[in-house]
């Protein structure tokens, strides 16, 4: 469960207008200090990027199902949701197999790579569309 000033952040977010990955971006940042403070570890920060955003898509963030791009915005609406709760059972063994691992994955080093690693594979087509809708919602948030 994500706690409550991370649920406040992400709403004041969707409030200002801005986009659902800045949005999930602070369920992200929650997972990356659980890992930092020992809560938990990961084994790379993609995985506790998925964890985060995991949790962002249970708390109601508007973001596209993992692993894939379904054909258009109409077509995932109509896909069947389910929302079964986790067993206890396998709860407690993920979070046991998570506090056996490594707390590097947060590192800020670890982050630093992953970054460079996604940006590398954005098109500048992709990078001009970000900075222009930031640009955007930046003019809208400032008046």
């Amino acid at each position: 469960m994500p706690e409550k000033r991370t649920m406040e952040r992400a709403k004041k977010d969707k409030r200002e207008g801005k986009a659902a990955s800045t949005q999930a971006g602070e369920f992200v940042r929650e997972e990356i200090h659980h890992v930092r403070e020992g809560k938990h570890g990961v084994r790379s920060a993609k995985q506790a990027i998925a964890i985060g955003l995991s949790k962002a898509r249970r708390a109601g963030v508007e973001l596209p199902p993992k692993g894939r791009k379904p054909a258009s915005r109409k077509a995932r609406s109509s896909e069947k949701k389910t929302s079964r709760r986790t067993s206890s059972k396998r709860s407690q063994a993920t979070l046991r197999a998570l506090k056996k691992m490594p707390k590097k994955g947060a590192s800020s080093k670890a982050l630093g790579r992953q970054a460079k690693r996604v940006a590398l594979r954005r098109s500048k087509a992709d990078r001009s569309r970000a900075a222009k809708k930031a640009a955007k919602t930046r003019k809208r948030n400032a008046s």
